[in-house]
């Protein structure tokens, strides 16, 4: 069998194209009219392999697709044809995720193309496209609701205009269909209502034309068309909330894992489809109230021991349990301390009773076995901690939360809401994490943020900074592997403080205030630059410079400095470029290392290079009223752009009806 590729594009004297599959790229051919070509063999071009193109110029690349083909069935014919497109970043690329492919817009059952279905416009559920048909048709097409598919309509093979074939969606997003044509048809794609068939919405321009039908033997596979509809867009809503706040009648005086079912049954009957949680990493260092936070996490992969469900777990619940339960439920505050003092008592009594029959269930090897390179460090550290428990214990534990969130997510899922995750730009500087990996962090340094608003001396988080240049040779191993830890268990995820992917502040260890910090990477200046400039940062303008910390010689203006010129350009112009090379240095590699929906939190001191890299990777932005982007008091969601999450504050906010009480004048 041969199959021939097909791709209209226009190039430049010098580029060329080629196909990426299974690891290898093999150069296309050019044809007049822009269309390259190459053709394949049944060895490399295999059912289900995957390939995308991509433009070279000599040894350079200088673009790649977003997206990704795939090789449908082709039975036995002696040649096939796929027209391809260039399957670029849309507009639409937010519902490529599994938010959307998996949960929101999940497809529960597949329709055929079987003749009784093409006749009456309904088809049967259940079977794949044939590939005997001569003419196949295969388009990505994501956006598209629960109760809806999309379908062909047309003449000739097709039959009437009004009798729709709905297509296959096994593969979903992509679409697949097939028809026996002896004439040349034409055809539009629709959107029609899968129990009825009935018409919904055409597709935007004019007919599409088959001139030529393959001769015997061959098969023309249509996938050079992606549809477009002038059809209302799609909007979501969801609730945003910390876990522990979702105390219920099953928990253990605080939110735990299993109480996001009954949220997701109050999400799907408000009509939501996210939640967004807060970060649920173990903070557990000194046992006191200061492990709170949960923004300072011990381990960027270990789960909170405080939300387990102890009778889920296994539990014999009897009078003690229930006091101490309705002691803590008497609280109208969390006893943070109390909590996970109990919380532990009860896992080691239950490790005692049940830990040696769970770790010989097959269920728990595969779990040790496909997340050992970060829970073997987190149990050995936790012994260290707490030197009272065996490595065992810490790792049964979180082999229970494991289970537990992924119960509580499958059942989100059943409910078509997805659930939302938060990335922490930062990692405690006593974590698994930077004791197992010093060489990723510089421990010298503290990130924070400039001085703004909300904060006149600047914010110091404490955390040690990372070490890009050395994350990037191993292809930034250690946050693929992050992100995709969150992925068992997210469909989206929040990028906090997204700007510490372009540069982030930092601040030399000896010092507390904000203040002191600098953006890094930056471009600090020379002393030689300085001086041409009228400056000398050693001498009568010591006070408005600091010597950057690994650069003797090299010089930032201070953030609080005299507002000049210099401050000016440097702050707000200087960095553009080289501040959006950076990230594209880092982003594209991580956000297309999963499923997940990419979503930046870009507030703050933003270059103006932020918005146009996230619009570049399809990052949803955030916009938030109350702190608007503008110059205005209030942000006007009607200006928000499409690909956003608007919300009325951040974790650093008082939520919506506390800020409400707080400003009286708001009611005026």
């Amino acid at each position: 069998m041969k199959i021939l590729l097909t791709l209209k594009y226009n190039t430049v004297w010098g580029e060329r194209l080629v196909v990426a599959v299974g690891g290898k790229r093999y150069r296309m051919e050019y044809a007049p009219g822009g269309v390259w070509k190459r053709s394949f063999g049944r060895k490399v071009m295999r059912p289900g392999e995957k390939f995308h193109f991509e433009l070279m110029r000599g040894k350079e690349l200088l673009r790649k697709e977003w997206g990704t083909h795939v090789v449908s069935e082709m039975a036995s014919w002696e040649s096939v044809t796929l027209r391809c497109a260039w399957l670029d970043l849309q507009a639409d690329s937010p519902f490529y995720s599994k938010a959307f492919t998996e949960v929101i817009f999940r497809r529960h059952a597949c329709a055929t193309v079987s003749a009784a279905g093409k006749a009456s416009g309904i088809l049967q559920a259940g079977s794949r496209v044939p590939a005997v048909c001569n003419i196949g048709f295969t388009v990505p097409f994501p956006c598209i609701r629960p109760g809806e598919s999309l379908a062909i309509a047309g003449n000739g093979p097709l039959g009437a205009w009004d009798k729709p074939l709905i297509m296959d969606d096994s593969r979903f997003p992509w679409w697949e269909a097939g028809i026996e044509a002896s004439a040349p048809f034409a055809f539009k794609y629709v959107i029609v209502d899968s129990a009825t068939g009935e018409i919904l919405y055409w597709e935007d321009g004019p007919d599409h034309i088959v001139p030529e039908i393959p001769a015997p033997g061959a098969r023309l596979v249509i996938g050079d068309i992606i549809p477009r509809f002038s059809c209302k867009s799609w909007k979501g809503a969801g609730v945003a909330v910390p876990v522990f706040s979702l105390r219920s009648e099953n928990s253990f005086g605080v939110g735990e894992f299993l109480d996001l079912k009954p949220l997701a049954d109050f999400a799907a009957a408000a009509g939501l489809h996210f939640i967004q949680l807060l970060p649920i990493n173990d903070t557990t260092n000194s046992h006191s109230w200061e492990d709170s936070y949960p923004y300072n996490a011990i381990s960027s992969f270990a789960l909170h021991p405080m939300y387990v469900n102890l009778p889920a777990a296994g539990l014999r619940t009897g009078k003690a349990y229930l006091s101490e339960k309705a002691s803590l439920e008497a609280s109208r505050n969390l006893d943070y301390v109390k909590v996970n003092e109990l919380k532990d008592k009860y896992l080691r009594r239950l490790f005692a009773e049940r830990g040696e029959a769970d770790m010989n269930d097959p269920s728990f090897q595969a779990f040790v076995d496909s997340n050992a390179s970060w829970l073997l460090p987190y149990a050995r550290f936790c012994v260290r901690r707490d030197g009272n428990a065996p490595e065992q214990y810490y790792i049964w534990v979180q082999y229970v939360l494991d289970s537990q969130l992924k119960e509580a997510v499958a059942y989100a899922h059943s409910k078509g809401v997805a659930i939302k995750g938060d990335l922490p730009i930062g990692v405690s500087r006593d974590s698994v994490d930077a004791l197992d990996h010093p060489e990723l962090f510089h421990m010298d340094s503290q990130a924070g943020a400039p001085p703004d608003a909300f904060s006149a001396d600047g914010q110091n988080w404490g955390f040690p900074t990372y070490n890009w240049e050395r994350m990037a040779r191993d292809g930034f191993s250690w946050w693929k592997a992050r992100l995709g830890k969150m992925a068992e268990y997210f469909d989206a995820y929040r990028i906090d403080h997204i700007l510490g992917f372009f540069r982030i502040w930092e601040i030399p260890l000896p010092f507390k205030s904000g203040l002191m910090g600098h953006f890094s990477p930056a471009l600090p200046y020379s002393r030689r630059e300085l001086l041409a400039l009228g400056f000398d940062p050693k001498g009568k303008d010591r006070e408005a410079f600091l010597e950057d910390p690994r650069r003797k010689g090299r010089w930032h203006p201070r953030i609080d400095g005299p507002k000049n010129a210099l401050y000016e350009d440097f702050f707000y112009h200087r960095h553009n470029a080289f501040w959006k090379e950076s990230a594209l240095g880092k982003l594209p590699s991580l956000v297309s290392s999963t499923g997940m929906l990419p979503c930046g939190e870009d507030l703050g001191m933003i270059p103006s290079c932020v918005p146009e890299t996230m619009a570049s990777l399809g990052i949803l932005s955030l916009e938030i009223q109350r702190m608007p982007k503008g110059w205005e008091t209030f942000a006007r969601p009607e200006t928000y752009p499409y690909a956003s999450v608007a919300a009325t504050g951040t974790h650093d906010m008082s939520p919506l009806r506390a800020w409400w009480e707080e400003n009286p004048e708001l009611t005026q």
